[in-house]
């Protein structure tokens, strides 16, 4: 297996998981919608899938970024679009995703006026981890107002049962 097909799986592992994360959402009741940890975990969930579009936008693959970062007041029926979305373009760009893809280095304009360069392995590992990180947030939001989410670890996702 290439690093390119090992990012491709880990990829398919992440569409399982957000999808996991929308159902999660789902299951909080009707009258703690308008929680503050409600309201946070559909927003980080909205910054994962923008912060994936804006990386495609810095590696020159899309012509415009999205509309921010840390979109606000999005609804469910809008997550679950901006992810068919995020995952049918990222999709389409690791189909085509080679070693030459990932060594290449390139810069870009951090939020703060920055310039700074990285590999394209770089950034794809990292936003791997920033949704992991993000997953872990929305889980103990969700838990917080009796919510239940699903488990989205990677080792529950690639087991497989033997006994």
């Amino acid at each position: 297996m290439t690093l390119a097909d090992r990012y491709r799986r880990w990829f398919e592992f992440e569409q399982d998981a957000h999808a996991r994360v929308l159902a999660s959402l789902d299951t909080v009741s009707l009258e703690n919608r308008d929680e503050q940890a409600f309201l946070e975990s559909v927003e980080l969930y909205a910054h994962m899938m923008s912060a994936r579009l804006f990386w495609l936008y810095r590696f020159g693959v899309t012509e415009l970024g999205p509309k921010g970062l840390f979109p606000k007041r999005v609804s469910l029926d809008e997550l679950e679009d901006m992810a068919a979305d995020t995952h049918a373009t990222w999709a389409d760009y690791l189909d085509r995703l080679d070693q030459e893809e990932l060594d290449r280095i390139f810069e870009y304009k951090s939020e703060d006026g920055e310039v700074y360069s990285n590999s394209v392995e770089d950034i794809l590992t990292q936003l791997f981890h920033h949704s992991a990180y993000h997953r872990g947030q929305i889980a103990s939001r969700l838990k917080s107002i009796g919510g239940t989410p699903e488990p989205t670890d990677f080792v529950f996702w690639a087991r497989d049962h033997v006994g």
